[in-house]
C-alpha cells in the first residue's frame, strides 16, 4: 500500500478576520447600492440600470466568499482539495481564509469505533441531530481530522494460544494521525483500517504465547524454552502487539503511541476446567512447601534432643518420632494427642 501524495502544510492563510470584515462591508455596500439604484429605475438611466443588475448579481453570489472562512482549534487539521486535486493541509489553530471552492476531505468523519472522540449521546455525537416539529434533521459530521492522541478499545476477541486453549483478550491502543495526506488518500477509511489491523495483530501475537507459564515452550523464537506467558508477560506481549500494529499502519500516516491489555481470561467453555487445574497446582505447591518445612522442623528437633541429651533414642524410636511429627505437621486437622502410659514395646 503506497501513495505518491506527500503532505503539504499550508501557512500564511490566517487572514480570516480581515476577509470576513471586507466581505461583510462589501455585502452591506452593495445592499445600499441596490436600494439606491432601485429608487432611480423610473428615470430610465442606463448607468443606473446596469448598477442595479450588478447589485442583484452580487447579492445572489456574494455569499460564496464566506465559504472560504475556516476555523481550526488546537489539535485539529483540515485536508483541502480543489476540484479533486490535493491542495494542502492546515494544521495550526486559527481563523483562516482559503479558496471558497476548496473542499475538506475526511472519509472517516462518520465512522464510530466506540473510542475517544467517537462517543455519542442523545445530545451530540459524530452525526448530530436537531429536533424540529417536522422530525429529526441530520447534521453533517465535521470534516476536520483530529491530531490528538486517541484511544481505540476494540471488543474482546477469542483467540487460541500456542497450546490451542481458547482465551479472550481485549487491547486498548493509543494512536494519533501524523500524516494527514496518507491517512486520507492512502486508505479508504483510516479508522476502520486501524481497527482491522488491531484485530489481526492481536491474533498474530497471542498465538505465540501460552496463557500461563508452561514448560518447553519457546515464545521468543530463539529456539530455547522460556517463561513467557500472556498472564505473566503482559508488558512484553503488549509491546509486540504495538510493534505489529505500527508496522501495518505506518503507510496510512498513523503512529501507535502505546498499547495495553485491558482484559485477559480463558474462554467460558474451558474456564472451569482451567480453574480446577490451577487449584490443583496450588494445592500441590502448598503441600510441597509444608512438607519441606516439616522435614526441617523434624531435623531440628532431633538435633536439639541429641545436643541436650535429654532422651536416648534408638533408630526405631527415632523413626516413630519422625512419623508422629510429620503426621502432626502435615495433617489437615488439629492433632489429637494420645498419652502412652506403657512401654513402646
Amino acid at each position: 500500500m503506497t501513495t505518491n501524495i506527500k503532505e503539504k502544510v499550508l501557512s500564511g492563510h490566517k487572514n480570516g478576520m480581515a476577509a470576513l470584515f471586507i466581505t461583510t462591508v462589501l455585502y452591506a455596500a452593495v445592499t445600499a447600492l441596490l436600494i439606491h439604484t432601485a429608487m432611480g429605475l423610473e428615470e430610465n438611466d442606463a448607468g443606473n440600470n446596469i448598477l442595479f443588475i450588478i447589485s442583484i448579481v452580487y447579492l445572489c453570489l456574494g455569499w460564496i466568499p464566506y465559504m472560504g472562512l475556516r476555523v481550526l482549534k488546537p489539535g485539529e487539521a483540515l485536508v483541502l482539495t480543489l476540484f479533486g486535486k490535493y491542495v494542502g493541509t492546515i494544521k495550526e489553530d486559527g481563523f483562516y481564509y482559503v479558496n471558497p471552492f476548496c473542499t475538506a476531505v475526511n472519509p472517516a468523519a462518520d465512522t464510530k469505533l466506540g473510542q475517544s472522540g467517537d462517543i455519542s449521546d442523545n445530545k451530540k455525537g459524530i452525526m448530530g441531530s436537531l429536533e424540529l416539529s417536522s422530525g429529526k434533521v441530520e447534521i453533517p459530521a465535521s470534516k476536520k481530522i483530529s491530531l490528538k492522541v486517541m484511544t481505540l478499545s476494540n471488543s474482546r476477541q477469542k483467540v487460541n494460544d500456542i497450546l490451542g486453549n481458547p482465551v479472550e483478550i481485549a487491547v486498548a491502543v493509543m494512536w494519533k494521525v501524523t500524516d494527514t495526506a496518507k491517512a486520507v488518500f492512502a486508505v479508504d477509511n483510516y479508522k476502520e483500517y486501524l481497527s482491522l489491523q488491531c484485530d489481526t495483530a492481536v491474533r498474530n501475537v497471542v498465538k505465540l504465547y501460552p496463557y500461563d507459564v508452561t514448560e518447553n515452550v519457546d515464545t521468543t523464537g530463539d529456539g530455547n524454552a522460556d517463561d513467557g506467558s500472556l498472564r505473566g508477560s503482559t508488558e512484553v506481549v503488549a509491546g509486540k502487539i504495538m510493534e505489529e500494529i505500527q508496522s501495518k499502519v505506518a503507510d496510512a500516516g498513523i503512529e501507535i503511541v502505546d498499547a495495553r491489555i485491558t482484559y485477559l481470561a480463558y474462554a467460558p467453555e474451558i474456564a472451569a476446567a482451567m480453574l480446577q487445574r490451577q487449584q490443583a497446582a496450588a494445592v500441590v505447591d502448598a503441600r510441597k512447601l509444608i512438607v519441606d518445612g516439616a522435614v526441617g522442623m523434624v531435623e531440628l528437633a532431633l538435633e536439639r534432643l541429641n545436643e541436650k541429651e535429654l532422651v536416648e533414642l534408638d533408630e526405631e524410636r527415632k523413626a516413630a518420632m519422625v512419623s508422629n511429627l510429620l503426621v502432626v505437621l502435615c495433617g489437615n486437622h488439629d492433632a489429637q494427642p494420645v498419652v502412652n502410659s506403657g512401654s513402646l514395646y
